[in-house]
């Protein structure tokens, strides 16, 4: 394939999937100015490897994967980052400035409280309506297992929220 070629693909590729990209970076580690760094960061890397993206079965599953991937490792390097931190400086409430929507809140403070791969799946499959198989694809798990996080993770929000506020929650997240 010729350079120019790929050129012409990635760019439309891009310019398709950037947006969705993000979005599920933004959903996936709560920090908007993360988001589009994330979704950057994984164009990239499928850039890179453009011969063996384009070849793949699933090319958006494999690019919401490589997101997935990314948005785990900035979560832990997060966690890791904040523990060393604790060790050395007592840290004062955090301050929300104008919050959006109090509800809104609510979910994102319950989303982050799920481990990442039951938050993975409750998010590409609500807030991206994606099948059971598609999350599965993009998350390199079996059907099982996004139907067992998935199900597990709606209880945790159930108690999280209560039961009316997960109907609330998930046309939120659209």
């Amino acid at each position: 394939m010729l350079l120019e070629d790929a050129s012409v693909e990635f760019h439309d590729f891009f310019e398709r999937h950037y947006a969705e990209l993000a979005r599920l970076a933004h959903l996936l580690t709560g920090e908007t100015d993360a988001a589009d760094d994330l979704a950057a960061d994984a164009l990239v890397a499928l850039w890179q490897n453009w011969d063996r993206f384009r070849a793949a079965r699933h090319p958006l599953a494999y690019a919401r994967g490589v997101v997935a991937n990314l948005a785990r490792e900035r979560i832990r390097s997060t966690v890791r980052e904040r523990r060393r931190i604790a060790l050395f400086w007592s840290r004062a409430p955090e301050v929300v400035a104008a919050p959006d929507v109090a509800g809104m809140l609510d979910i994102r403070a319950a989303l982050a409280r799920l481990p990442f791969r039951k938050r993975a799946c409750v998010v590409l499959r609500h807030a991206f309506d994606l099948s059971e198989k598609d999350t599965a694809l993009a998350l390199g798990i079996s059907v099982g297992t996004v139907k067992s996080q998935t199900s597990k993770a709606m209880t945790e929000l159930t108690r999280l929220l209560g039961v009316p506020a997960i109907g609330e929650a998930e046309r939120r997240m659209r």
